[in-house]
């Protein structure tokens, strides 16, 4: 029997229940904007609470906030927007119970092998010399191109602000103009606007430098009920924005 479409703004579901809508319903759906982000941010914060609240082990959040990155990445792809960096977990993030850590690799991991079949410039950016970055993701540690390349995307996976400014001070004669160039995250353009779901008004780490000037907009959904109004509502708090640069 034929699974049905999982429509836009329905409940979320595992990542074996879900079938993404085709582009053309995306397009029918899309929002006219005068401006979009080149690089848009997105941390998917809330999982683990959306578990506990339906009465699932915590770890089992990861799973469900698997697609929602899928749907944001058509999103991205059909709106034009030229870079997409995904907050997959961090170094701090491995310290949670087991079976967590494992749930937010493995869900890197499906979000890879995903990402493989589709257009996209991707990179993985994390420590991979440390035994918590997954093996799987290796490969992916230079950026890759599948299909056009459209759009590229950045899955950031046993991060660290940390990690990122040490390598840039290991590699640098500190002076400004380089020290951004000796990132571990130097590939990566600024970012125009970071969304994060999940209520928390704060970055978490994330990419410190490349969000310098960029504009936060905070949804207090949580990452598995993803609906693309919570982005188009981002875009067009966006699109009202003055963006100077600091000049």
């Amino acid at each position: 029997m034929k699974r049905p479409k999982r429509l836009l703004g329905q409940q979320a579901a595992s990542t074996d229940e879900i079938v993404l809508p085709p582009a053309v319903e995306l397009a029918m759906e899309l929002p006219r904007l005068k401006r979009i982000p080149q690089h848009l941010g997105i941390i998917p914060d809330g999982n683990r609470r959306w578990a506990a609240a339906r009465g699932l082990p915590q770890s089992a959040g990861y799973d469900y906030g698997v697609k929602p990155g899928f749907l944001a990445y058509e999103l991205c792809v059909a709106l034009g927007i030229q870079e997409l960096t995904l907050y997959g977990f961090t170094q701090d993030n491995t310290k949670r119970p087991a079976d967590q850590r494992e749930a937010f690799q493995n869900a890197c991991v499906k979000v890879v092998n995903w990402l493989i079949q589709r257009d996209a410039a991707l990179l993985v950016i994390g420590d991979s010399r440390s035994p918590l970055f997954p093996a799987d993701l290796l490969p992916f540690t230079r950026r890759t191109v599948f299909g056009k390349g459209s759009i590229k995307v950045n899955l950031l996976a046993n991060y660290s602000w940390r990690w990122d400014i040490n390598h840039a001070r290991n590699g640098s004669d500190h002076r400004p103009p380089k020290l951004e160039k000796c990132l571990a995250s130097a590939d990566l353009s600024r970012i125009n606007l970071i969304v994060r779901w999940g209520g928390r008004r704060r970055l978490s780490g994330f990419l410190p430098v490349q969000s310098v000037y960029s504009d936060f907009f905070f949804l207090d959904e949580l990452w598995p009920d993803f609906e693309p109004a919570h982005l188009f509502r981002a875009l067009h708090w966006y699109e009202q924005q003055d963006v100077t640069l600091g000049g």
